[in-house]
């Protein structure tokens, strides 16, 4: 067996993605799973589909891409508003596509007109998060410029929140959401199909509120693959968080002291870091380092801390046994360091697809 590896528990991911499926149906609100942080591993793709969902979303062209080319039939959605250097390929590999710029919409319609084909889109539209979105004041305009765009259907509206300051979903900017897209229709006389209030961080609001909202999509990701919400990290009742785990191997375990010696300069990392003396310390290597993952997302087993590490090496220190070289040591993870093992093409990944218990 090689190391280190990923091991993916596709019958608990399969597990929440139909619970968190069933229970936001009791709201009225679908769930589009993100499937970027497994970088549109076909597998996974399946396991969603299988689960009951009919919309796959990601980050990038290259993973919706790899689906359609892997056989996943399912209608695609790119949640990253397009380059313009891409319009083409976001025509041929997706059918919808979330939008915030007059510009890359037009070259979309342009597009689609010379290969004959349809696309849809949500207009994306800013609550206080300050990523992506128009403005509330100007969506209006927004829309003003892009209804008559042929081979363009405008299909619902959305917001992002809670990635870049974490600003929380809550009634009142879901309700601005909602009469937003009110307000849209009422002008134009169209029908929206879509109001997609958000990722992970809206599982609270959705599965709380009460009262007319006219949110009726989440794009989930972290919820269904770590079984946890992202504003306070909190587990969600019903769901398994322990899908995925990182192992990797012992390479060195040795008696060493815990204060180094000699003239000291900024580490390989650029850090001069301020060290207590401990005294003489149990102290493993493994083979795994920040080229692989997202070290502050790493949870090590009991008994056993992450001191530092560099970019080839982790180093711990046990509270009990040492280490023996050649052991194997087994990590959670969080979202962060799920999405950087997954790109490193030096991390083994192993799907273990029978169902869960």
């Amino acid at each position: 067996m090689k190391y280190p590896r990923l091991d993916i528990d596709c019958g608990k991911i399969r597990h929440n993605t139909q619970f968190l499926i069933t229970q936001l149906s009791q709201k009225n609100i679908s769930v589009t799973p993100v499937t970027k942080v497994f970088l549109g591993n076909p597998i996974i793709a399946q396991v969603l589909l299988d689960a009951g969902a009919t919309v796959l979303a990601d980050s990038r062209i290259e993973n919706l891409n790899e689906m359609t080319s892997a056989g996943i039939l399912a209608t695609k959605m790119l949640i990253r508003t397009p380059m313009l250097s891409q319009v083409a390929s976001v025509i041929k590999h997706c059918d919808i596509s979330l939008n915030s710029e007059v510009e890359v919409v037009k070259r979309l319609s342009n597009v689609a007109k010379q290969q004959n084909r349809h696309h849809e889109i949500i207009v994306m539209i800013e609550l206080g998060d300050l990523r992506e979105g128009v403005m509330p004041d100007r969506v209006i305009d927004f829309v003003r410029e892009i209804i008559s765009l042929p081979n363009i259907t405008i299909k619902g509206v959305g917001a992002n929140l809670a990635c870049r300051y974490g600003v929380a979903p809550d009634r009142q900017n879901m309700k601005t959401l909602s009469d937003l897209a009110d307000g849209i229709e009422a002008a134009f006389g169209i029908n929206l199909e879509i109001v997609s209030g958000g990722n992970s961080a809206s599982i609270n609001w959705a599965l709380q509120h009460t009262g007319q909202t006219r949110v009726n999509n989440l794009r989930l990701g972290e919820a269904l693959f770590l079984g946890c919400e992202p504003l306070d990290n909190r587990k969600i009742k019903g769901l398994y968080t322990d899908t995925v785990s990182l192992t990797a191997e012992v390479i060195e375990s040795k008696i060493k002291p815990s204060l180094p010696w000699g003239k000291r300069g900024f580490n390989a990392l650029g850090k001069r870091e301020h060290i207590q003396d401990r005294g003489a310390v149990s102290q493993a290597i493994i083979a795994l380092g920040r080229q692989d993952v997202c070290i502050t997302g790493l949870r090590a087993p009991k008994g056993v801390k992450i001191i530092s590490s560099t970019s080839d090496h982790l180093l711990l220190e046990t509270s009990n046994k040492p280490l023996f070289l050649g052991e194997k040591v087994t990590f959670t993870l969080d979202y962060n360091a799920l999405l950087s093992s997954m790109s490193s093409h030096y991390i083994y990944k192993f799907f273990n697809t029978s169902k869960c218990p």
